[in-house]
Order: C-alpha cells, then sequence, then structure tokens
C-alpha cells in the first residue's frame, strides 16, 4: 500500500510527523511525503522538519508565495503530476492551509481515496479562507479523521455519512506529547536563561493572521499594547516573518521596551518549553490555542470566532479584543483564571488510531 502524505504549512509539519512515523513501522506501506513549498522560508519549513526528526520530502513542489487562487492552482498542476507518477492507494492530507484544498481536489479528479486529518472544525467565518478549505476537503474526503467531539457533531450536520467520520483525537497532540518527553530541565534553564525569563513570569506572543497583521492600523495597536504591557510583565515574541514585513512596509515605528523581547521564529521543541513555562500566551493561532489547553496555560485568542471551541470549552482558552485584554491579564495575573481539562481522547495515541482505521479498511 502506497500513501501520499501531503503537506505545505509548519503546521502541517506538527500533524504529519507522528503519522508519518506510525506508518513506517508498517512493512507493507509505503510512506511517500510531498511538500508543496507554501511554506518556504528555512526557519517556518526545513528547521521544523529537522526539529521533528523527519527525512527531507520525498518531493518539494517549490510553489511558494501567490494570491490564494494562484497558489491554489500551481498546488494542483504540481501535485497532479506526482500522483500520475506515483500512483498511491490513499492521499492524506492535514489542517486548513491553502496546500491542504489543492491536494484534496486532484486525488479526487484522479479517483484516488483521500484522507483528512483533523476533519470537522469550524470557525463559521466564511471570511476567513481557512474555513473554505476545511468546508471543501470534507465535503470530498473518504475518511474524515476527527480531533474534537464538536468536529463529529459539525460533519453530522453538514450531512456527512457517519461511515466516513472516525473520532481519533488530536494529532497535534501526540507531537506535543513526544516533544515534552524529551525536555530535560538543564535545556529548559539554559532557554530560560537565554532569553533571560523566569518561569511563570513571563507572556508568550504570536500573531500572524490578516485580521490582526494585514492592516497598519490594528496592527500598531496590538504592537503599542505589547509594549504598554511590557513594563509589567516581560514579553517574548517570536515574530512571523509575515508580521515582521508588514511592520516594515507600513512604516511602524516604534520604541519597544527592554522587556519586549522580539525573536526569530523558534525550534518547535524550544517554542513548547517556552508556551509550557509562561504565565500565559496571547495569540490568533489555531494550534496554539489546543497547546496550551494540554499543557494548562491561560491562552488569550485575539479573534472573534475560533474553530478550536473545545479549547474554550473544555481548557485554558478564551477570545479576547484589545479591549478587554487587561482584564483578562489581571485575571490570570491574580490567579482568578480558570482550570482546564484536556479534551476527549488528546493522549498522544492518535496516529496510531488513524493508522488501525486506514489498515483495516484495507484488510
Amino acid at each position: 500500500m502506497k500513501i501520499i502524505l501531503s503537506v505545505g504549512a509548519r503546521p502541517n509539519f506538527i500533524k504529519m510527523a507522528p503519522l508519518y512515523f506510525e506508518l513506517i513501522k508498517k512493512k507493507n506501506i509505503e510512506s511517500v511525503i510531498v511538500h508543496t513549498g507554501q511554506h518556504y522560508d528555512y526557519r517556518m519549513s526545513q528547521a521544523f522538519f529537522e526539529n521533528l526528526d523527519l527525512p527531507n520530502p520525498h518531493y518539494f513542489l517549490g510553489v511558494k508565495t501567490g494570491t490564494h487562487i494562484e497558489q491554489t492552482a500551481k498546488i494542483m498542476i504540481e501535485f497532479e503530476k506526482v500522483l500520475l507518477k506515483e500512483n498511491p492507494d490513499l492521499v492524506i492530507t492535514f489542517g486548513d492551509v491553502n496546500s491542504t484544498l489543492a491536494c484534496s481536489v486532484v486525488p479526487k479528479k484522479l479517483f484516488i481515496p483521500l484522507a483528512h486529518v483533523e476533519a470537522g472544525l469550524r470557525s463559521f467565518d466564511i471570511s476567513m479562507p481557512e474555513e473554505t478549505n476545511r468546508k471543501l476537503t470534507d465535503s470530498m474526503a473518504d475518511f474524515l479523521f476527527t480531533p474534537s467531539v464538536d468536529a463529529n457533531e459539525n460533519l453530522a450536520k453538514e450531512g456527512i455519512k457517519d461511515s466516513k467520520v472516525h473520532f481519533v483525537g488530536n494529532i497535534m497532540i501526540d507531537s506535543l506529547v513526544e516533544a515534552i518527553s524529551r525536555l530535560d530541565k538543564c535545556h529548559e534553564d539554559q532557554t530560560l536563561k537565554k532569553f533571560n525569563l523566569q518561569k511563570k513570569r513571563y507572556a508568550l506572543v504570536t500573531f500572524h493572521r490578516p485580521s490582526n497583521v494585514d492592516n497598519k492600523d490594528t496592527l500598531e495597536v496590538i504592537l503599542k499594547f505589547l509594549n504598554y504591557l511590557s513594563r509589567e510583565t516581560p514579553i517574548i515574541f517570536p515574530m512571523h516573518p509575515r508580521t515582521r514585513k508588514n511592520i516594515c512596509e507600513f512604516g511602524i515605528d516604534i520604541k519597544f521596551g527592554t522587556n519586549f523581547n522580539i525573536i526569530e521564529p523558534m525550534k518547535y521543541k524550544e517554542f513548547i518549553l517556552l508556551e509550557k513555562n509562561a504565565s500565559f500566551v496571547l495569540t490568533d493561532s489555531g494550534g496554539i490555542q489546543e497547546e496550551t489547553t494540554y499543557l494548562n496555560t491561560p491562552c488569550l485568542t485575539v479573534r472573534s470566532n475560533t474553530e478550536r471551541p473545545i479549547t474554550i470549552m473544555d481548557g485554558t482558552n478564551e477570545l479576547v479584543h484589545i479591549g478587554n485584554i487587561s482584564e483578562k491579564i489581571d485575571q490570570i495575573l491574580s490567579g482568578k483564571w480558570k482550570q482546564g481539562k484536556i479534551p476527549e481522547l488528546w493522549d498522544g495515541k492518535t496516529a496510531e488510531r488513524i493508522v488501525s482505521r486506514i489498515t483495516n479498511f484495507r484488510n
């Protein structure tokens, strides 16, 4: 059995790694990694393959940047060539980026079975490109591997057959559990010392979504707030290339305080270490909402909605806006934040369950 694992962006790599390592245990399965090149910066791409101990992709499509339509179309053209050459038995896509959608359309046109890992998540905000990618991919998939109970409910409401839906848990937690198992106190102390941080006495910040960083006024307001916040709480901000580029292009000129530490994107395990030891995380990322829930780290998500409501219902996450962030931070620092719990099947064994479903189907 030959399986194509198609990825294109940093979150995809984290989701793909545990499944790849589980698949290669099977002597009768050949796994082929196809990297579309949607994320092509070393810090956002190759560094993650190295940090997750993944081999180099078998195919690198080199699509790089472009509009959503240009990028999706380029991926489809190049991905078709790979599928015609490899003739796989199954294509597996991950998450909700443009690569996810592009690498879902092509196998369906070629009558190749398709699996979607992280199926069923919904923000119910069609203005988000990711929401379009999720819904279209799920409508085409033959196997829908869901991370949470709410994802199952969403698919049922959309009329997806129960026989296609497999509740397997959150595969990002597989990578997180593996990373935590490799952290040692010496490395932890060295990393905190490197950035002059103390456990539970700093805020970890990430921003990259268009709604927060593609408008000059919005981005400037966020940066000014963070600069003000850094007077009381040290901030470490691994800055996404998109955010850094926009600050430069918009000509935003803010004199950041000494407690405001802007750094390059981090290696996965190093980032997890900082996430684990932060007082709280301020973000607009989807995956970080899940990681902080597992780590029991308070998370403030600067968005009007989330496709991961389980992190609010069960976990440590809350949606916020600039107007109420200070109030929420005060609650966290005064010890009044909610105590979350780990959602069902977020146990580090999702990849095992996916492989079991695939192999049982083939047998």
